[in-house]
């Protein structure tokens, strides 16, 4: 009889044997693990941050900065779902955060293998986005690529450019992608050049027409419109030195009153003079750089400056022939709107709808005056080109998206709200707390604006009474 000593070394002695039979197992402790998870995931992150998924929209914020960039300010990987020509088929994109789980041992390396082949063209296209300190996910090296090569092409495919657009738009392209995207510059390139000489002379006869005249030429309504005009002009976006700007103000004038003289059927309403802004500071900036507190536009030429009036009047008029009724008599368009407004709040939120309705507070009492000026004077200036990246991109379906977006942006003070009565509430309500806001809440309001326009627009029933 084998002893118990013989007979644990004979079981070891058939381990040993099995095995060498075996492939050998890299050992790796869990810090490694996580360690080459992470690594992998930041990769993926990198690859997909910024496209589009079709049929999805993407709401997980980043734990972990994307390695290659460098800028100061990063918003939450939010993709709104179009079509398919922005990513290729559906079949590339399927389950694209898929990676290896340390905790379950599966993986799904497909995806990461089709992304890995486009590597090197995004790094080297990177290089470039590094030099622009722009400071938001629409820097995004991949992104860059595909903003290049849309607006490289003999002709500009709109919806292609609405879908990148709708995410931001880098910069020093916004001034290129807005004219496209409202129709002031026409997609063909050959014609571009010719088109906006054009216009822009049509706009300089206009102004001399109109403006560039004695007030014995003008009406009695004329002349008040013009003083309306003037008060209004030092008041627009107080809190950014640029516009105190005696030349600047001049050049919001002269668009003003020329645009209102040639609309008729509204005219001049206040509140169309915030609306200026975003287009004078994207126009602007392909010829002033650094912080737009700093600039001067005592640097920059009076034929310069005519054609960025010029551009202004064209975006504005293109802007606003899509929402005309928010300006005429009462305003009907914007009641209208506030009313979907509160409505979808209803829907989405009841407890704050409640309570809002039991403190008597109507929604025209803060909500008007979002509509008439689409939020500039609510966030920080800062952030007013990125929101209207996503405003032009949404075209004609503008004024009824901006339901969803209100909606969203009320909504991020629901809790608060609910502790509020009624003065404290409109005290609230005229001094949001947003001069601390980043990209990433901007971000944050955009995709539920999304996620709620895509559950509800389509099923009006849902909203009814």
């Amino acid at each position: 009889m084998k002893s118990k000593s013989s007979n644990v070394n004979d079981t070891n002695h058939l381990n040993k044997e099995e095995n060498k039979n075996q492939p050998k197992r890299e050992i790796s402790s869990p810090s490694t693990l996580d360690s080459r998870f992470n690594q992998t995931l930041r990769n993926v992150q990198g690859l997909l941050k910024g496209r589009s998924i079709p049929g999805k929209v993407l709401l997980t914020r980043r734990a972990d900065p994307i390695d290659d960039l460098s800028t100061p300010e990063r918003s939450p990987t939010f993709g709104r779902s179009f079509s398919e020509s922005d990513t290729g088929t559906s079949d590339h994109v399927q389950n694209p955060m898929e990676v290896e789980d340390p905790s379950t041992g599966k993986s799904n390396n497909g995806n990461v293998n089709k992304l890995k082949s486009s590597t090197s063209n995004i790094e080297n296209t990177s290089k470039e986005a590094h030099k622009s300190p722009i400071g938001t996910r629409a820097t995004d090296s991949a992104r860059v690529t595909k903003f290049t090569k849309e607006l490289s092409a003999p002709t500009v495919i709109l919806e292609r450019l609405r879908e990148l657009a709708w995410s931001g738009v880098p910069p020093y392209m916004r001034p290129t992608v807005w004219r496209l995207l409202l129709g002031y510059a026409p997609p063909n390139s050959d014609r571009r050049e010719g088109v906006l000489r054009r216009k822009r002379l049509e706009y300089f006869d206009c102004v001399a027409q109109f403006y560039d005249i004695p007030d014995t030429e003008r009406s009695d309504d004329e002349i008040n419109m013009l003083r309306q005009i003037a008060v209004d002009c030092p008041r627009t976006v107080p809190d950014v030195t640029f516009f105190q700007q005696v030349q600047v103000q001049k050049s919001l004038e002269r668009i003003l009153y020329t645009w209102a003289i040639r609309h008729p059927a509204s005219g001049y309403v206040q509140g169309i003079n915030d609306l200026v802004t975003p287009f004078l500071v994207v126009f602007l900036s392909e010829y002033l750089e650094g912080s737009v507190d700093d600039w001067s536009i005592a640097n920059i030429t009076p034929e310069k400056i005519s054609d960025i009036e010029a551009d202004c009047y064209w975006c504005l008029s293109k802007l606003l022939d899509g929402m005309q009724d928010h300006y005429t008599f009462a305003q009907p368009g914007i009641q209208r709107l506030v009313f979907k407004l509160k409505e979808l709040v209803r829907r989405i939120d009841e407890p704050v709808s409640k309570h809002i309705e039991e403190q008597g507070l109507e929604f025209l009492q803060f909500a008007f005056r979002w509509f008439n000026c689409l939020l500039i004077r609510e966030i920080p200036f800062h952030l007013v080109t990125r929101l209207w990246d996503t405003y032009l991109a949404e075209g004609d379906a503008l004024p009824d998206f901006l339901v969803y977006i209100f909606a969203s942006f009320l909504l991020t003070w629901s809790d608060k709200l609910q502790k509020l009565d009624f003065q404290e509430m409109v005290m609230f309500l005229q001094h949001l707390p947003t001069h601390a806001w980043t990209h990433q809440e901007l971000e944050m309001v955009l995709s539920r604006a999304y996620m709620w326009h895509s559950m509800f627009n389509n099923c009006p029933s849902h909203l009814a009474s």
